[in-house]
């Protein structure tokens, strides 16, 4: 080999460093160490430059989720008209046929009962509480800001209102006999008073029976014959304005039930009128209420009844409470 002392001269040996481990600490000091490491200048591990890198990317992610999500609402809020719903009666989640609602309710701790028991008389006051409850639901029908924002519609709402006009609901008519808070709605004497009303739908409008037109449809619905003879009546009378109207009709659900129930009485009458209708939404609307009185029931026995509303376009279902209610009434 040329040059050199004759020798092979040996290349050097280079050295690389790979990655190690760094040295872990455990306790007081490890956690000082994530909060700041002065090695390499980290803050809960991560460099300045990687907390500005980090936080300008999640401030532009949710300033842009954050402004998604207003434009949604805003579309939202646009196209929702506030005072009536979008998707109404048949084309609704409620549907087009009403059920039937009763007060007082049992308290809210037994909010699947419908049982209204109590123990009557002057010197017990389990019946108090019953009488509480309907007095606080009777509150808007007694209520006098309530009741000047609709209009007189004469003798059981028979006169028709204008147009977004609501009817007021007569108070002269409505509390009478056993049926007023000075009377304890009966409930002292054991004969107690139930108050009805039909559910509330946007909209809904009843169709009354007419007894000369519709009489096969009267058989076909099965419309008591107490309800037939008031019509009948009233054609007789010429009244029949007082048939434009929806009809209640109580009843106990079993023979014994009917025995034990006895007569019921209905205030101010079997019904209310058609000309509170419809619903849409309007200020001051009151739903239209009947009351019925338990006249006789028997003591110490639980009895079921069962209300129904009767129109052309009510239709009933007991085991989904469609067009009517039930409750249990036991007196002590």
């Amino acid at each position: 080999m040329a040059g050199g002392d004759g020798k092979d001269k040996k290349p050097e040996v280079q050295e690389y460093k790979f990655a190690q481990k760094p040295e872990e600490k455990s306790g007081w000091e490890g956690f000082k160490q994530f909060l700041w490491n002065s090695e390499t200048s980290e803050f809960l591990g991560r460099t300045g430059t990687s907390w500005l890198k980090i936080g300008v990317y999640y401030l532009i992610y949710y300033t842009f989720l954050a402004g998604f999500f207003m434009a949604c609402l805003m579309i939202f809020y646009k196209t929702l008209d506030m005072k009536q719903p979008r998707w109404q009666n048949s084309n609704g989640i409620i549907g087009d046929n009403p059920g039937v609602g009763f007060r007082p309710l049992p308290h809210n701790k037994d909010i699947e009962s419908t049982l209204i028991w109590f123990r009557h008389g002057d010197d017990n006051g389990s019946w108090k509480t019953w009488v509480e409850r309907l007095e606080k639901f009777l509150e808007p029908y007694k209520n006098d800001t309530v009741k000047d924002m609709g209009i007189e519609c004469g003798e059981l709402a028979t006169k028709k209102p204008g147009h977004k006009q609501i009817c007021q609901i007569n108070r002269n008519e409505l509390f009478q006999g056993d049926c007023t808070s000075e009377n304890g709605y009966g409930y002292r004497k054991g004969a107690p008073c139930i108050i009805l009303k039909l559910n509330r739908i946007y909209g809904w409008t009843p169709l009354p029976y007419d007894p000369e037109s519709d009489k096969v449809l009267l058989d076909e619905d099965e419309v008591p014959q107490e309800i037939r003879t008031m019509m009948e009546e009233n054609i007789n009378n010429e009244r029949t304005d007082l048939n434009n109207r929806i009809w209640i009709e109580c009843h106990g659900e079993n023979p014994a039930d009917v025995e034990n129930a006895g007569e019921f009485k209905y205030y101010p009458d079997q019904g209310f009128s058609v000309n509170y209708f419809p619903y849409e939404n309007q200020d001051g609307y009151v739903s239209p209420a009947v009351f019925v009185q338990l006249m006789n029931p028997r003591k110490g026995v639980m009895i079921a009844i069962e209300c129904k509303a009767w129109a052309k376009n009510i239709k009933h279902d007991s085991m989904e409470r469609r067009g009517l209610a039930h409750f249990e009434l036991m007196i002590d």
